[in-house]
């Protein structure tokens, strides 16, 4: 198992995964900072480049200098002179935690759960099928289980009531997800997913692999190629191409909505059994622990979180959602433990056949 995943980390990483990104230099007032050099996951890039969070960090004496990775694939990398990991996972960050023998608790000052984005009349449609519930015009409920049972029994789009209506919902019905060795968020959807399959347990045993592995194979193999990242995913379906039925960040709405755009053929369902993206960081010297402190406790830094659709850890009334597409409350949504990673890369070995 642990040869397979080197052989695709490797892969990953000579496609050019690890991007500079610096978060940075000094204070505006010339103030001396002290240089962190971090590896994120890449869905972060953003945030740590943004000028207020260099500030915010600047203020505090830190320039972060960042390098971004497949939070999977930094299993597969030498962290030597590196000051803290963050991977977009809370199951890599315990593989690395204990390659570097970093011990005690991992701090993770912000998460994001796994969504389902759809198109309007897709939302519609299933709604009017017992797959969905409507809250609003633009958000709403995914049920896992009817999901599963649909894709069980592999059907299409034509067989539910009222989407005759709709020239562009046709075939099979399915989830767009991401490719799950490489991938963080299609790795959770798989968490997910065997979650539901698995009778509400987390999959940890051999037998439970196997029990599930046939459902999940079926979930991507359906897709046909997959996107290796998340971005890319959102960006086709906000563009209208692609499935009209994804699976993202809920961090991914948030920044859309954040930057003023509020489409009107969005629809954001929440899995009543979803998996949270927990971020993870890995401090690997006192450097990297006193920017972990400051990213979990540090009001102005906590702010930029929420500015960039992050949830932080603790109180609800951080995260700036617009309730017209996003949950202010994660009220009703079940979250999913996650399988270890050893487990985890087996059920996406296994998935993609």
């Amino acid at each position: 198992m642990r040869r397979i995943a080197g052989i695709i980390l490797a892969v990953v990483l000579i496609g050019g995964v690890v991007v500079a990104v610096i978060a940075g230099r000094s204070h505006e007032d010339g103030t001396a900072t002290k240089t962190v050099q971090a590896v994120i996951g890449s869905e972060k890039a953003e945030f740590f480049a943004d000028p207020d969070v260099v500030e915010a960090l600047a203020a505090k004496g830190y320039t972060v200098k960042a390098e971004t990775s497949g939070s999977w694939a930094m299993e597969g990398l030498d962290l030597k002179g590196y000051d803290l990991a963050l991977p977009s996972s809370q199951a890599p960050a315990v593989e690395l935690a204990a390659k570097y023998k970093v011990t005690g608790t991992l701090p993770r000052p912000f998460y994001s759960p796994l969504v389902v984005v759809a198109h309007k009349n897709a939302a519609e449609v299933l709604a009017a099928n017992g797959l969905a519930t409507l809250d609003t015009e633009h958000r709403g409920t995914f049920s896992m289980a009817a999901y599963l049972d649909a894709a069980r029994a592999d059907r299409t789009w034509q067989q539910l009531k009222g989407a005759q209506k709709y020239g562009e919902l046709t075939g099979t019905l399915y989830l767009s997800s991401t490719d799950p060795e490489t991938s963080n968020s299609g790795a959770l959807y798989l968490a997910a997913a065997s979650y539901v399959e698995n009778g509400g347990k987390v999959v940890a045993t051999d037998a439970e692999v196997g029990r599930t592995a046939p459902l999940l194979r079926k979930l991507v193999s359906v897709q046909g190629a997959q996107q290796s990242g998340s971005d890319a995913v959102f960006r086709d379906f906000v563009s209208g191409a692609g499935n009209p039925l994804v699976v993202v960040y809920e961090s991914q709405v948030a920044s859309l909505l954040a930057e003023g755009q509020q489409p009107d053929d969005l629809v954001v369902l929440y899995p009543d059994t979803t998996v949270n993206s927990d971020h993870t960081v890995v401090p690997l010297t006192e450097g990297g622990k006193a920017v972990a402190e400051l990213l979990s406790s540090d009001p102005k830094l906590r702010e930029l979180e929420a500015r960039h659709g992050f949830r932080p850890q603790g109180e609800a009334d951080e995260f700036a959602s617009d309730t017209t597409y996003l949950k202010q409350e994660l009220t009703g949504v079940h979250q999913a433990a996650v399988p270890t990673s050893k487990v985890l890369h087996e059920l996406a070995r296994r998935a993609r056949g």
